[in-house]
């Protein structure tokens, strides 16, 4: 039997078509959202918006493809585009250089959670089957000089139909590129390879940016007897309108409600997903102008807080620090060689169970102790708790939230929230027992929030601009001991800012204002914690 043979121009044009229809519905989606389909003139739009993307992926595959590069780059291309769709169909989640670089940063057991039978279909039809027929079909060798004729036809014909396309309907294209930049996001495969190459942009410039040490003049003052111990507890991605301390009608924290503590009603993250978040916590920077790049290359406050002789230690049940801990010990708990508390995975509790020995072992200096969950990492949410904390019912069973009602999933999110709530309160009394020998506190906030399916959106990480409050909006929670050094007067104050606006950013200033740190980048206006003048 003769094996199939076709032209590499026409394999480009056949791939490119294939992609945008098969790989692109929450892209049209987007679309037909903003431009329905009521009218006329909307419907050519949408059908020469169809035309463009295809003659946009036309372009970029003919740079990408020649005679010996051609079979690779389009199975690669058709893999990646097919995982691509299922995130974007499923979850509605948006492959920029921040999800890849969490892509790139997520364990095994992470990407574990992710897998299910809808995403291997789609790997199956949209990957793996015509990546067969690529690599099966025979390419027609076409010498150099026709080769490049050949393209150069595609390309500019391509470019050609693209430009009438656009000229022919400019009101709505300039609708399309200026007020609603956000829909190109979701453009399958021309927004990821846009962000890989950003990626790797920015991962090459970070490492060549020199390390700057900021903070080099701290020293805590006054210089007194009394010891500081405070537990940063950074949350997972929980959410502050599902926390009972802050309104929320379920009991989802009954534990800590027996504490006194202040809860803070009105925060918001730095970023919408770990890789960006957790740095930010600990980063001089604040949001509007944080960069992972420089955040790498510059000292942190765990940094600041070793500089003054303290005793920094950061526990980690999640997948890691995101480069924040660097400098400092560092212990993995996501693994039973050093958690003793794992079933079906290890629990964010074991991370307590050799923190009194540490303290004990440690008789001179402050202590700053950062403990980072796996807390409601999703979607596999019925995984974060235990048996006995499956208290809302029923209960989303699958990865595949799409699949779950919006009660299923939301009782399996606030089980999860149950567990921390147990975990911070344990944390507590873990605290309390120190009282006698240190001023001991409690700080926990967030990284992120989440989406729980409304708008039809799921999970975390789309671009700050878009995402919507339920991806930003934190939990915030503070405990203090009874000898901390906070009068009562700096006591009522701080409680009465409890709904006050705060975000990640003020976290830097206040933790140095809890170590009782004195340097010259400290900034009194961002320390939540009144003092007295």
């Amino acid at each position: 039997m003769n094996t199939a043979k076709i032209n590499l121009s026409s394999l480009v044009i056949i791939t490119s078509i294939f992609l945008l229809l098969f790989g692109n519905w929450t892209f049209f989606q987007e679309v037909i959202n903003i431009y329905p389909l009521t009218n006329f003139s909307t419907t050519i739009f949408i059908i020469s918006l169809v035309v463009v993307f295809s003659c946009v992926n036309i372009i970029i595959l003919s740079l990408l493809c020649y005679r010996h590069t051609i079979k690779p780059v389009l199975i690669t291309l058709l893999l990646v585009s097919a995982s691509s769709a299922y995130f974007m169909d499923s979850y509605h989640v948006i492959i920029d250089d921040v999800m890849i670089d969490n892509i790139i940063k997520t364990d095994i057991a992470e990407a574990r959670d992710l897998i299910s039978f809808k995403q291997l279909l789609y790997l199956l039809l949209l990957g793996i089957l015509p990546s067969l027929y690529i690599y099966k079909v025979q390419i027609v060798k076409q010498t150099f000089k026709k080769a490049v004729i050949s393209k150069s036809i595609l390309m500019i014909s391509s470019l050609l139909i693209a430009v009438i396309c656009i000229l022919s309907l400019g009101g709505f294209y300039a609708s399309f590129l200026r007020e609603n930049k956000s829909l190109r996001n979701y453009s399958n495969p021309s927004y990821y390879l846009y962000s890989i190459g950003k990626y790797i942009s920015n991962f090459y410039s970070s490492e060549t940016e020199e390390f700057t040490l900021i903070g080099k003049d701290a020293h805590i003052f006054p210089v007194v007897p009394d010891r500081e111990l405070i537990i940063v507890v950074v949350g997972e991605t929980a959410r502050a309108d599902h926390f009972s301390v802050n309104g929320y009608a379920r009991k989802t924290t009954p534990n800590l409600e027996q504490h006194s503590i202040i809860s803070f009603d009105n925060v918001w993250s730095c970023g919408t997903s770990t890789a960006v978040s957790v740095p930010c916590i600990f980063a001089q920077a604040n949001h509007s102008n944080y960069d992972n790049n420089k955040a790498k290359a510059t000292s942190n406050l765990l940094d600041i807080t070793v500089l003054t002789g303290s005793n920094v230690l950061w526990l980690d049940n999640n997948s890691s620090s995101k480069g924040v801990a660097d400098r400092v010990e560092y212990i993995n708990y996501k693994t039973a060689d050093n958690n003793p508390v794992c079933d079906n995975e290890c629990r964010d509790i074991g991370m307590l169970s050799n923190l009194q020995s540490y303290v004990d072992a440690h008789p001179i200096g402050d202590i700053f102790i950062v403990l980072h969950q796996m807390g409601n990492h999703g979607p596999a949410y019925y995984k974060r708790y235990p048996k006995e904390f499956e208290r809302f019912t029923p209960t989303c069973k699958t990865n595949q939230l799409e699949q779950c009602s919006s009660e299923e999933i939301n009782n399996a999110y606030d089980n999860a929230i149950l567990y921390t709530d147990y975990f911070l309160s344990e944390t507590i009394n873990l605290l309390k027992k120190n009282d006698n020998a240190f001023e001991t506190a409690m700080l926990y906030i967030s990284d992120h929030g989440e989406s729980l399916g409304e708008s039809g959106i799921y999970l975390h990480g789309l671009p700050y601009m878009i995402a919507p409050d339920t991806q930003k909006h934190v939990p915030m929670i503070m405990w203090f001991g009874r000898n901390y050094d906070l009068s009562k007067r700096n006591l009522e104050r701080l409680k009465s800012r409890s709904h006050q606006k705060y975000s990640h950013d003020n976290l830097f200033h206040t933790l140095l204002g809890m170590f009782e740190i004195k340097t010259n980048i400290y900034k009194a206006n961002l320390d939540i914690i009144p003092h007295d003048d």
